[in-house]
């Protein structure tokens, strides 16, 4: 299938979200730079063209723009609401997220102090108000509530859940899974899914709602890409045991798997925008993993930006690739490498990369 030269998905092209009946597209249109770096006429170019090639899977939070600002906060929900309006709503799929605590991030329903019955609901209220849509079809918890390593982080310290010496409360996941149970019964949202999570949690969360006869979780979305590949190492198992979706966030790894930071120390992009924001990115082996991968690529005709996503959408986890652009030219090239095969040399040739610079950005 073409349209304007573009690749279009067909209907086998789609795959089944766990525990559900809904389908998604094998990319799925990310939207975190909607309202910030790109304006409301921008976002809906993008949304238009992701629309026009069969993405029916879009990806936001109710935080977003990033990054998380006071005066940006929420506009991206508000942008897509607006643009909805004009769409076949039952035809779209709308992944949002409830953001936790222990984050800086107090103008969010005046800082969440956890995950609790009254949190979830007022935050998937607001998102429904700004999204002009009656339900969410994948609501996701944002990152978990209880001390875990996340964004950039990599050990489990057991310090950080306390504080001056006293336990540090988090509401238990059966009660998270209770509120959740409750949403979905209103019809407020189809189905519940993790983001930014670990095994233990993964699998407690699958344990207690069967146990107690609660929702079970359809998919996880996690940090995946030729820079970050932690989910082979304990998520990938309980993927595969369990039948779980998983979605891949950052898959160009902030933009470095472009090669264009190595081009340009000074190249305009987040990392150079937002000082600071990028910290998972900020460690030893990134720029020699990604020199490296560059090689590989110019070897094989391809660049850098296709072998990347090629290599991500090829892994056997792969529900769905979530690309975020900041212009409709580089989403419309990030689509294209939908339709690139590689070959088992370059996959091997990858793999020996890995091996010798395992996941410098975990």
């Amino acid at each position: 299938n073409q349209k304007k030269g573009f690749f279009m998905f067909s209907a086998n092209d789609y795959r089944q979200l766990s525990n559900t009946n809904i389908n998604i597209s094998p990319l799925t249109l990310g939207t975190m730079t909607f309202g910030d770096q790109n304006s409301k006429i921008e976002a809906y170019e993008q949304l238009d063209f992701a629309l026009d090639v069969g993405i029916n899977s879009i990806d936001i939070a109710e935080l977003y723009p990033v990054p998380p600002k006071a005066d940006t906060y929420t506009k991206t929900e508000s942008i897509l609401g607006d643009w909805l309006q004009t769409q076949d709503r039952e035809k779209i799929i709308i992944s949002s997220k409830v953001a936790g605590p222990r984050r800086n991030l107090d103008w969010i329903r005046g800082g969440p102090s956890s995950l609790n019955e009254e949190n979830i609901v007022n935050a998937v209220d607001a998102s429904l108000k700004r999204l002009k849509t009656e339900y969410i079809d994948i609501f996701y918890l944002h990152w978990p509530e209880r001390n875990v390593p996340m964004f950039g982080q990599y050990k489990f310290d057991p310090g950080g859940d306390q504080k001056d010496g006293k336990q540090i409360p988090w509401v238990s996941i059966y009660d998270q899974l209770t509120t959740l149970s409750k949403l979905i019964d209103s019809g407020k949202i189809r189905t519940i899914a993790l983001s930014n999570e670990q095994p233990w949690g993964l699998m407690e969360f699958i344990r207690i709602a069967r146990q107690h006869k609660l929702p079970l979780i359809s998919a996880l979305q996690n940090s995946y890409s030729l820079l970050n590949r932690i989910a082979e190492l304990g998520i990938s198992e309980i993927l595969y045991r369990e039948q779980l979706s998983f979605l891949a966030y950052s898959p160009l790894a902030f933009g470095y798997l472009t090669g264009k930071y190595i081009e340009d120390d000074k190249a305009v992009g987040r990392v150079n925008l937002f000082p600071g924001y990028a910290k998972r990115f900020d460690k030893p082996g990134v720029r020699y993993a990604v020199k490296q991968y560059a090689q590989l690529a110019k070897k094989y005709h391809l660049s850098l930006t296709e072998m990347s996503l090629a290599f991500v959408r090829s892994q056997w986890v792969m529900t769905s690739t979530i690309l975020g652009a900041t212009s409709l030219h580089q989403l419309k090239e990030n689509v294209k490498s939908y339709s690139i095969e590689l070959s088992d040399d370059i996959l091997d040739e990858i793999e020996q990369i890995h091996l010798s610079v395992m996941n410098p950005a975990p």
